[in-house]
Order: C-alpha cells, then structure tokens, then sequence
C-alpha cells in the first residue's frame, strides 16, 4: 500500500528538517513526500536535496495560504493513501507501518484519523477521545486534526479539494477549519471513517504560545464557527461548543490564569461571530 505525504511549509526550514528526519526513519518505506514550498527565496532546496538519498521527494510551489497549498498537492497524488503533516509535526518510526496495517485489517474503512501527542506521549492541540470508534459529525471535532488524517485515495477522488477560503493564510477571517470541512463533506459523501488513537502523530502543544494570542484564538473560532455554519449544526450544538469555551475561561480566570482566560473567552467569542456570520 502506497503512500503520499502533502506537506505545505512555509518559512519552517528546521522544523521541516525534523519532519524529514523522521520521515527517513519509517519502518514502512512504499511513501512519497510531495512537499508544496510557499517559500519565494528558495531557501529549502538545500534541506530537500540533503534528503533525496533517503526519500522520495516531490517539490512543488504554491502562492501562499495552507489550503491552497495542499490542492497543488493533491492534484499530484497517485497513491492509495493520502496524508497532511504540517511541516512543524513528526512522524514515530512505526506510524506509516500501523496506519497501513489499520487499513488493510478493514477494507471497508475509508480512512483513519489518530490523535497527536508531545514527544513525552502526552495529548496534544485539542481534547482527544480516549475511546476508538467510527467518526460521525457530532465526535469529529475531538477525533482528527490535520495531521492525523489518513485518507484512501477514492475519498481525495470524490470530495475534491479544500476549500481554499478556510485555513491559515487564507486571506480571509476563516484562519481555520479546512481539515474538519473536508471530513464532513466525506462523512456526507457516505464514506466511512474511524477514530484510532493509537495511530499517533507527535506535534509540540501550542497552548505555551497560544496562550498570549487572543488574536489566534479569536481567527482559529472564526474559522471553526464558519464550518458549523455551513454544514447546518443546530443552534443548541453550537451553544454548547461555544458554552465550554466560556466555561474553561471562567475557570483560568478564578484559578488566576488571565492569559489563558483570555484565550479561550477569545475563541469563544471567535467560535459564536463566524457561526452567526451570513
């Protein structure tokens, strides 16, 4: 079972060295990396040509924004999976080799989306579901981000591409989202896709840095309250995916956690503004 990588980067040369260092240690070695470089000074060709004697790499060049970036990808993938790393995650040693496993033990599945954890397997980005089991619109926003998403190539074929309107760099106010937006339009296609948090993606947590960028906060719930809007959640579900926000800023708040508070009462109000936005 062939796999491609699409990894859009940009302005990441160490981070995206990482990547590829883990990427060369695979224990499952039928993958091909097409890196999408949004970068205009050429400063990576050095770093990809160091790797060419162990991986297989494809160089493409994309304007700028993350969704963008990944539809130049996309239309070059020819494998029977397809996946996202950002160029700041990496990969264990084992992940290509379980993740094919998982797929070919179920035939019937369309793709499998783990968790990421920090490099001491701690849980990392969002809240993730202990348990496995299959991905339905209401348990997808706790069980895939970007880069635990491992999809089969008839889902790329029939969904198509991101909506280059959603994500980071966008040039829009929806800096987030593409990855769920992607999932639904799956999951309404009819495909079938399971939860498996066992298949882990290592990515540092961004809660140290977020947490004194109400402005990131505030993008990323923009973005995440436009995709509840377009795919028809009922009102009282975005209540309580804005409700929780508001309540974990409370709790920062009397804890004496200001910056945190801020943070996520920022994503609330982000989370609330591009649902209601027409």
């Amino acid at each position: 079972m062939r796999v491609d990588l699409v990894v859009a980067t940009k302005g990441r040369a160490e981070e995206l060295d990482r990547l590829l260092r883990s990427l060369a240690a695979q224990t499952h070695r039928d993958f091909r990396l097409i890196v999408v470089d949004q970068n205009d000074d050429g400063s990576l060709e050095p770093l990809l040509a160091a790797h060419e004697h162990d991986l297989t790499i494809v160089h493409a060049r994309s304007s700028p924004g993350l969704s963008r970036a990944r539809n130049v990808g996309l239309r070059l993938v020819d494998a029977d999976v397809v996946a996202f790393p950002d160029d700041d995650c990496w990969y264990p040693a084992d992940l290509l080799e379980h993740v094919v496993a998982e797929l070919e033990a179920h035939p019937r599945r369309d793709g499998v989306c783990g968790r990421s954890t920090d490099d001491d397997g701690r849980p990392s980005n969002i809240r993730w579901d202990a348990d496995a089991g299959p991905i339905d619109r209401f348990n997808v926003w706790r069980r895939a981000s970007s880069i635990t998403i491992f999809l089969r190539r008839r889902v790329i074929e029939r969904v198509g591409e991101f909506d280059e309107e959603l994500g980071v760099g966008s040039g829009t106010r929806w800096q987030s989202g593409e990855e769920t937006d992607y999932l639904l339009r799956a999951l309404a296609a009819g495909f079938t896709l399971d939860y498996e948090p066992t298949v882990e993606v290592h990515h540092d947590s961004p809660r140290p840095t977020f947490a004194n960028s109400s402005g990131a906060a505030y993008a990323a719930g923009v973005g995440n309250g436009r995709v509840l809007r377009t795919h028809g959640y009922t009102w009282w579900f975005v209540a309580y995916r804005v409700s929780y926000l508001v309540a974990a800023s409370m709790m920062f708040l009397v804890t004496g956690r200001p910056a945190l508070a801020r943070f996520y009462s920022s994503m609330a109000v982000g989370r609330a503004r591009g649902w209601l936005a027409r």
